[in-house]
């Protein structure tokens, strides 16, 4: 009989570890889940369209799949970047890539890293 109730005793005492474990983790989604909110509201995080990721997953050329979902022409991108609309065409037709400091001009003019603009 003793060793039974250690039995339901121990029993007892890993389900509830799982229930406190459980409701940690939910908690943790909870507050992940504000925060996350909390950034987007204030500017902090955007929400990427669903197209902009599968046209860049797809491979087409990040800074033209930004420049269109920024609403820019060639024309805007270039001139906010300090460089030649035909050298931002070649860099999006991949003709050319750009070097570093014009690359971070490019990506501060679309409001992203550099680290969106080069594949790896």
């Amino acid at each position: 009989m003793a060793d039974g109730t250690l039995l339901r005793i121990g029993l007892c005492y890993n389900k509830s570890d799982l229930l406190n474990d459980t409701v940690k983790k939910m908690l943790q989604d909870i507050r992940d889940y504000d925060a996350a909110k909390l950034a987007i509201e204030s500017g902090e995080e955007e929400l990427i369209p669903s197209s902009v990721v599968y046209a860049l997953l797809d491979g087409q050329n990040p800074v033209k799949v930004w420049r269109e979902y920024r609403g820019l022409t060639q024309g805007q991108l270039a001139a906010q970047a300090g460089i030649s609309t035909p050298y931002l065409s070649q860099i999006e037709s991949g003709k050319r890539t750009g070097t570093a400091e014009v690359l971070t001009k490019i990506a501060k003019a679309l409001q992203v890293t550099i680290d969106d603009l080069v594949s790896e």
